[in-house]
């Protein structure tokens, strides 16, 4: 090998981490291939190579016997002898054999082996790298769309939002920058795989630590997430600070904070909640934006039975019932929604 290919060894071990032993020990492995597959493939040989200087050499194994069958793979005590004094039947002497144009397999070899290492240890660095940030949100740009795939462009590597993973009615179009959540990164032959999301809640969470300084520095706590991607989400939130409104903190100066994000969802309505240590408080707000006159809270079934006006019951059920249906997902509990004329013809617990 020359010197520009040591060079590239030493490059890559600096560079990229990888041992150089490792990668002589390769290039020794590949050279064996290829001096079987140009000069004769029944031969048992081993390639050495320098480790200072980057010489090659090629060295034929063969058997001590008495009676010589094969000559690529056996020798006579007296052959062996004369490279390795006191040799005896059974042993193994190697002989030089390296051929005069090795030189320049050797290159080519080399060189393979080191622009495959290169691209396992770029693997490698990229795989660890967004393996490490599962659970966290990346901006990418849409590189193509096939068969429902919608093909993500992070810069170092090429990522996948599955359809199950995008927002129902969203389209996604070729050159647009969009912020993803990274749901799981898998090791495939082909390298690093990258699955991202946009109807994950996680993304929510990511945007709002992003865009409230409050939240990014745990001053406002987000206790609760319920979402219906493209429709709805419901965040409750919370402060020990009872000087720190944390709904104010996630509006922002008018309302530019949840703006922001609300155009990153393009469009999907953001209910922030007050989250309350006493249930039946908590439902109330998780009803938002009925107004809630009065909520029972049966512990044994784990329900809350909640009464508004009879203004505000479509209100509180919403549409095809997913205010009462998110409500209930964020709170924990089952919600009954009554409207007061029901409660005075029924009873709240009929």
């Amino acid at each position: 090998m020359n010197k520009e290919l040591m060079s590239a060894l030493d490059d890559l071990e600096r560079e990229k981490g990888v041992d150089k032993e490792i990668l002589f020990q390769a290039i020794e492995s590949a050279l064996i291939s290829a001096y079987r597959r140009n000069f004769g493939s029944a031969q048992n040989v081993r390639v050495k190579i320098n480790r200072e200087t980057g010489a090659t050499e090629v060295y034929a194994q063969k058997t001590v016997v008495s009676d010589v069958h094969d000559h690529r793979l056996e020798v006579s005590v007296d052959e062996a002898r004369a490279v390795q004094p006191g040799a005896i039947e059974g042993d193994v002497v190697e002989f030089e054999i390296t051929p005069k144009n090795f030189g320049r397999i050797a290159a080519q070899t080399a060189k393979q082996v080191i622009v495959q290492r290169i691209r396992e240890a770029e693997r490698g660095m990229i795989y660890d790298e967004y393996a490490g940030r599962e659970g966290d949100i990346v901006t990418g740009l849409v590189q193509r769309v096939e068969r429902g795939l919608v093909f993500i462009d992070l810069g170092r590597t090429e990522a996948i939002l599955m359809p199950s993973e995008q927002v129902p009615g969203e389209v996604l179009r070729q050159g647009e920058r969009v912020k993803l959540y990274v749901v799981e990164v898998k090791k495939t032959t082909k390298g690093p795989q990258v699955y991202l999301s946009r109807s994950h809640p996680g993304l929510i969470r990511r945007l709002f630590e992003l865009e409230v300084p409050e939240i990014h520095d745990g001053i406002v706590e987000i206790r609760g997430i319920a979402r219906e991607a493209g429709a709805r989400t419901k965040i409750a939130v919370w402060s020990e600070d009872p000087n720190v409104d944390p709904v104010g903190a996630c509006v922002g100066s008018k309302g530019q904070r949840v703006q922001a994000i609300v155009n990153e969802l393009r469009g999907e309505k953001l209910d922030i909640i007050a989250w309350d240590p006493d249930p039946a408080v908590f439902v109330a707000h998780a009803l938002s934006p009925a107004h809630v006159t009065e909520v029972e809270i049966d512990q044994a079934a784990r329900q809350a039975r909640a009464i508004v006006p009879d203004s505000q019951l479509s209100l509180g059920i919403g549409k095809e019932g997913q205010n009462a249906r998110l409500a209930a997902k964020l709170t924990g509990w089952r919600v009954d929604l009554r409207s007061e004329s029901q409660v005075e013809r029924g009873g709240l617990w009929s």
